[in-house]
């Protein structure tokens, strides 16, 4: 009885050995079911921008810091600023050097992912939009001596991979000059 009952026993173990043996054996695969919330990949789509703001005035100008060593000036459009339902904040950057030459673009920073785009710059006229220019996605460039797009992600426009706020928000951060950096308590 005893022998009958250890080759039951025996023949079972086996059994389920042999059915762990199929699914512990290695594979590429993952089958890791979990994924934190921020990392999941939504089907993100980006807001149409079928209107350009209209072209600055100097009184809505608000300048903005960049680096001590450009001879470059930087400002904002207050009036252009938005943040879209698609976590883009776009806005009109304006800027001078110091014998007056002027650039001018309508662009986006995508807070998620750390890029920028030009929807549009000045025309050959400067009495209008030229979305000839009009650039794909492209990765924001830190240490540049003019890398404004920078500066405005990390000292304006977002934290966390989120717009810091509401267009108001960010206008009102620029015009107060508030960073990132010297709002920590």
């Amino acid at each position: 009885m005893k022998a009958i009952a250890l080759a039951m026993t025996s023949m079972a173990a086996a059994a389920v050995l042999a059915g762990c043996a199929h699914s512990n054996t290695p594979s590429n695969k993952d089958d890791s079911a979990f994924v934190y919330l921020l990392d999941r990949k939504p089907n993100w789509k980006e807001n149409a921008v079928d209107t350009l703001p209209p072209l600055p005035q100097s009184d809505t100008l608000v300048p903005f810091d960049v680096s001590q060593n450009t001879p470059l000036k930087f400002f904002v459009d207050a009036k252009s600023l938005s943040v879209g339902t698609d976590g883009i904040v776009r806005y009109t950057v304006v800027i001078t050097s110091p014998a007056g030459a002027r650039n001018m673009n309508y662009e986006g920073v995508r807070c998620d992912t750390y890029e920028w785009r030009q929807y549009a710059g000045l025309n050959a006229d400067h009495d209008g939009w030229d979305r000839t220019v009009e650039s794909d996605w492209r990765r924001i460039e830190n240490g540049e001596l003019n890398a404004y797009h920078a500066a405005l992600y990390q000292d304006y426009f977002c934290e966390n991979k989120l717009p810091v706020g509401t267009a108001k928000a960010i206008v009102d951060n620029l015009m107060h000059h508030r960073t990132a950096l010297n709002q920590i308590h």
